[in-house]
């Protein structure tokens, strides 16, 4: 295969610059805050990478399980016009990032190595405060995050991308704190990308997002897998279970049931409850309910603020 397997080293600067050259799909990099979980109301830079294992269309669907009745807005849309990704729909049914692994929207992505995706975050960074894009904000002395996100960043090549593009930020002398990944938590970790991430002292923060069969549709067999975030949990005790749910009892008793799997498997992350609803109308018609729910139970809660504040649009 093309996934190389570095020795075991501390320099992994060397082993990384010979793949730095290959090009990785992505949808979008830009700078806003994050809106969801433990860095909430952090300035951050982010790219999303293109592919996904999971599709999710039961999201926002009247009944998750019955996929006959599931609308795709995303499937129907005609993007013959479009001509870049910040110019497309928040869709209010299905996954509300469907362009980040449709086929459809290969197109509109990106391609670039390693070097040029770290400048690119950069660029992103770059304000009239913050001139020369510095994860250490000159106006606040403040670090500023970084996340990858998806479609799924930790599927093979996303695991490639991200060492080649902190291996560039390194070179720079312009590294993040922290850096989250967003993940569904059904991939497994590459033997070399776990050196990476013990190799190095900047916290990697996983945030993990299962995708629970009575609210995104995706059957629990294949995303729900504790034993691979018993991995993750493993090599990096920073991080959350991030479960999205709506206020029908069924999908709470299947979140319950859930938590346990990854309870027994040893995963400890705190646990935060995401009222379900790509948009602000459709947050806000439950999100109370919703948030009492989880409170009464123990679990912390996230409101998702960069959908009340900016509405979810590509960007933000």
């Amino acid at each position: 295969g093309d996934f190389f397997v570095p020795p075991l080293t501390k320099d992994l600067n060397i082993t990384y610059n010979m793949s730095m050259d290959k090009k990785y799909y992505y949808s979008e990099i830009f700078y806003s805050i994050q809106g969801e979980g433990h860095y909430t109301g952090v300035p951050t830079a982010w790219i999303r990478f293109f592919l996904c294992n999971l599709q999710c269309d039961g999201f926002g669907q009247l009944n998750p399980t019955d996929p006959a009745s599931w609308e795709l807005p995303y499937a129907s849309y005609d993007v013959s016009q479009v001509k870049r990704v910040e110019d497309l729909p928040v869709w209010d049914k299905g996954c509300d990032s469907s362009y980040t692994w449709s086929k459809k929207y290969k197109h509109l992505m990106g391609q670039e190595t390693p070097t040029v995706l770290a400048n690119k975050l950069v660029d992103c960074l770059r304000t009239d405060d913050n001139p020369d894009g510095l994860f250490l904000h000159p106006t606040s002395k403040q670090k500023q995050h970084l996340c990858f996100t998806g479609g799924e960043p930790l599927m093979v090549t996303g695991q490639q991308a991200v060492v080649g593009i902190y291996e560039e930020l390194k070179r720079q002398n312009n590294l993040p704190e922290s850096m989250t990944f967003e993940t569904n938590g059904t991939q497994i970790l590459r033997p070399d990308f776990k050196d990476w991430v013990s190799s190095h002292d900047t916290e990697v923060f996983f945030s993990l997002s299962p995708k629970l069969w009575t609210v995104a549709g995706e059957k629990t067999e294949k995303a729900i897998k504790p034993d691979n975030v018993a991995e993750y949990y493993e090599l990096s005790k920073n991080g959350q279970l991030k479960f999205v749910v709506g206020h029908k009892d069924e999908q709470w008793e299947e979140l319950e049931v859930t938590v346990k799997k990854f309870r027994d498997a040893g995963v400890d992350y705190p646990v935060w409850i995401m009222p379900v609803g790509a948009r602000e109308e459709e947050q806000s018609a439950t999100a109370g309910e919703v948030a009492r729910k989880a409170f009464r139970r123990g679990y912390n809660v996230a409101a998702r603020v960069h959908v009340y504040l900016f509405g979810n649009a590509i960007g933000t």
